[in-house]
């Protein structure tokens, strides 16, 4: 078993020596998103248009294509529709506000907050598919913590894929995080029990965990899954504190059937998308909240230490839509 503590570093900055404030990332995570809405938007109301049949199957194919699924989409098309009784015409800008309305309204209710005061030390347990960020994102998790001045203890409980535990203690090391892994061990369960116990030694103000990259089809992986929450309890019995689902934002309605069979098993308290710089498909956010019904905690928009930040609606919604020039 190893285990170390190093300090936590300075924040990032940019080459003025300033910090990037975070609406700068949000406009620039969410460009390639950005001016595809506009283009695509543009290209079928660039000028006034009457609101017809043939025109309500064009937005519909668009949002579709979007990903914002068939429920926010169906959501979406009710509002152009009663628009059209008011003004049988419209234009980009119409189109646009009400799709950028209703997605601010989706989103109204948010809660973003990790209450990582409420306990201690407070536990928080990282779940998702390989190849979803899960693993940059327990990094990038701690590294935004430790600039809140709280120390985390990651616990390495991916025991299947080989390079799991040497990616993640590089991330620890450069959130300055302390990090347990056991190389030889097969069964999370043992290094994630070991794990608590040293960060209730500790007294870490944060113990998150790692686990495997589920694969959703498999079911003896997801009852691993509740041997680890199980275990956990032993120690701590109302933990895990936060059971966040990582979702790779750019796989698109494949993430709702991740979101599906996970929330079977895991009582999912909200959500981290990764990768959305990666993606051209802005709409999946409201897809993926819609599906779920629990908030959006973080979303990641690109790959720096610093660049997964807390989700915040206004923010989110102006960069995609347009507002912000």
């Amino acid at each position: 078993m190893i285990f170390f503590k190093k300090k936590a570093p300075v924040a990032s900055k940019d080459g003025a020596g300033l910090l990037r404030p975070k609406e700068d990332k949000f406009d620039t995570g969410l460009k390639r998103s950005r001016n595809r809405f506009r283009e695509g938007l543009f290209s079928l109301v660039g000028k006034d248009i009457k609101i017809d049949t043939a025109f309500m199957d064009e937005i519909e194919a668009f949002l579709y294509q979007s990903d914002f699924g068939p429920r926010v989409t169906e959501s979406l098309l009710q509002k152009i529709e009663e628009s059209s009784r008011k003004s049988p015409v419209t234009n980009y800008e119409h189109i646009r506000d009400i799709i950028r309305e209703a997605f601010r309204n989706r989103f109204a209710g948010n809660n973003a907050e990790i209450p990582v005061d409420s306990h201690h030390p407070f536990v928080l347990l990282v779940a998702g598919v390989n190849g979803s960020g899960k693993t940059t994102t327990l990094g990038k998790l701690a590294y935004y913590f430790a600039q809140q001045g709280k120390k985390s203890l990651i616990i390495a409980g991916d025991t299947y894929r080989a390079a799991a535990a040497e990616q993640l203690e590089t991330w620890a090391q450069r959130a300055g995080a302390e990090f347990i892994k056991n190389p030889g061990a097969k069964n999370p369960s043992g290094i994630i029990y070991d794990g608590i116990k040293k960060g209730l030694h500790n007294q870490n103000d944060l113990v998150l965990i790692d686990t495997a990259g589920r694969l959703h089809n498999k079911a003896h992986l997801m009852e691993e899954l509740s041997k680890i929450i199980r275990v956990i309890q032993k120690l701590i019995p109302d933990a895990p504190h936060e059971n966040l689902l990582v979702l790779d934002g750019t796989v698109g309605q494949n993430g709702l059937i991740q979101a599906r069979e996970f929330g079977k098993i895991l009582p999912i308290s909200g959500l981290v998308v990764t990768k959305l710089d990666g993606t051209a498909k802005g709409g999946v956010l409201a897809a993926i909240h819609e599906e779920m019904g629990v908030p959006v905690k973080f979303v990641g928009l690109g790959e720096k230490i610093d660049d997964l930040l807390p989700f915040d609606t206004d923010l989110y919604v102006d960069s995609l839509f347009g507002s912000r020039n």
